[in-house]
């Protein structure tokens, strides 16, 4: 397929700025996969539409205040460091501003101080190795003081709470942006939920910047995807196998927890207790053995988001719900609505 028939076109006012406020107040798409039926809900209503037994699989991975500012050590020029992911210890890999002019061997300070990081290598991609260096027991506390989320570049309003990036049941620090279809999630739907007979179990993928880098080859089979770490315990293992053995439904909040339990399924042949890297590519024609529903946000154009959305609830399916999302003037992106799709 070429890259070129996953687009639309979407009205920049309709990209959300901000969450919705309750998070459950979003709006709901109910997608049905057998004949691409649509209906427009609230994500409150998801305990009338949930079945008991079904089983909802949430990633628990949080978000780094990955995003640093500081000053170039030798002139003093504002830079900017986008961590993501720990090669070893206290040495990442980073995406930097203005990339040209950070060389190995330059050093940054960031806050007082008493955290600084020096360019070790640039990558072929232009992404640089960084080793940093401070005065706390770990690097996450200096993250923590002097960190920004790093908010997708559609996002132009500045976030004043953090908080409102993360899930409510965020816990794995790792992420370099929000698993959101998570984000509509409140501690009080989770237990209306779970006291109708709907149950939750974890996995965990570190999501990567990866995840909003464009497809640039038209015909989508050349593109190759990032890799991201991801884990699925024992325990959560066995209450994704216990729910397939007795007929309930496993489905995926969020196109990370999907690419997790198919990652687990394709490499081991079943959901088990298993960690490790994956850059699996989900597209029409993939066939699926882990998930029967999903919970997912709109994603953008031509991205590898809406290839997976199409391989799991068919291509047409899902052109004709993205249109129907833009004429009922739906919210789109990390902090827009949601579908659900069964």
């Amino acid at each position: 397929m070429l890259k070129s028939e996953f687009y639309y076109d979407l009205p920049q006012e309709l990209i959300a700025q901000e969450p919705c406020i309750p998070r459950d107040a979003a709006r709901l798409m109910y997608l049905k996969k057998e004949n691409g039926a649509i209906e427009h809900r609230v994500f409150h209503d998801l305990p009338q539409i949930l079945e008991p037994g079904d089983l909802l699989v949430i990633n628990n991975s949080k978000v780094l205040p990955a995003r640093l500012i500081g000053h170039k050590a030798q002139t003093g020029a504002v830079c900017e460091l986008l961590l993501l992911r720990e090669e070893e210890k206290d040495v990442w890999e980073c995406l930097a501003r203005p990339g040209k002019r950070l060389h190995p061997g330059n050093s940054i300070e960031f806050g007082d101080g008493t955290l600084k990081a020096q360019i070790i290598e640039t990558k072929s991609d232009g992404n640089k190795m960084v080793r940093f260096t401070y005065d706390t027991q770990t690097l996450y506390e200096k993250l923590d003081a002097f960190g920004k989320m790093p908010l997708p570049p559609y996002i132009q309003k500045q976030l004043e709470d953090g908080s409102l990036y993360q899930t409510v049941y965020a816990k794995e620090l790792g992420s370099a942006a929000a698993p959101t279809a998570g984000l509509h999630f409140t501690p009080e739907l989770m237990e209306t939920l779970e006291g109708k007979g709907i149950h939750f179990a974890e996995v965990t993928l570190h999501v990567g910047l990866g995840t909003f880098r464009p497809v640039k080859e038209e015909n989508i089979t050349d593109h190759k995807m990032h890799s991201e770490w991801y884990s699925i315990d024992g325990k959560n293992a066995e209450k994704i196998q216990k729910a397939k053995q007795e007929g309930h439904r496993v489905i995926a909040v969020g196109t990370t927890s999907c690419r997790t339990l198919e990652a687990a399924a394709t490499t081991h042949g079943t959901i088990c207790s298993c960690s490790g890297n994956t850059d699996i590519f989900i597209y029409p024609g993939y066939k699926f053995q882990a998930i029967d529903g999903l919970i997912t946000n709109f994603h953008l154009p031509e991205s590898t988001l809406i290839m997976l959305v199409s391989a799991f609830c068919g291509y047409e399916n899902t052109m004709n719900a993205y249109k129907t999302a833009v004429q009922e003037k739906y919210r789109f992106f990390s902090f827009g609505d949601a579908m659900l799709i069964l």
